[in-house]
């Protein structure tokens, strides 16, 4: 399984969409500063996720997600998340 996910910095509050095959992992890795776009950005808590069989569709999800149009349909399924 292959998993879409967003993230959002508790220290800024944007948002960082990425995908994985362990999500465990990745969160740690992202909580770790071990990603390098992430680093400064942390702590991260995850407030979204999709699984996909194939990696290619979740690439593509994900890229879509990273789009204008697609931070925009995050912003909409998420609203109540972000009221908080």
């Amino acid at each position: 399984m292959y998993i879409v996910y967003v993230l959002q910095s508790q220290k800024d509050q944007h948002l960082y969409v990425g995908y994985t095959s362990n999500l465990r992992n990745r969160i740690a890795t992202h909580n770790k500063g071990s990603v390098k776009s992430t680093k400064n950005r942390r702590p991260f808590v995850l407030i979204f996720a999709e699984a996909y069989i194939s990696q290619k569709d979740a690439l593509r999800r994900e890229k879509y997600l990273k789009t204008t149009l697609g931070k925009r349909a995050l912003k909409h399924m998420l609203r109540e998340t972000f009221k908080n």
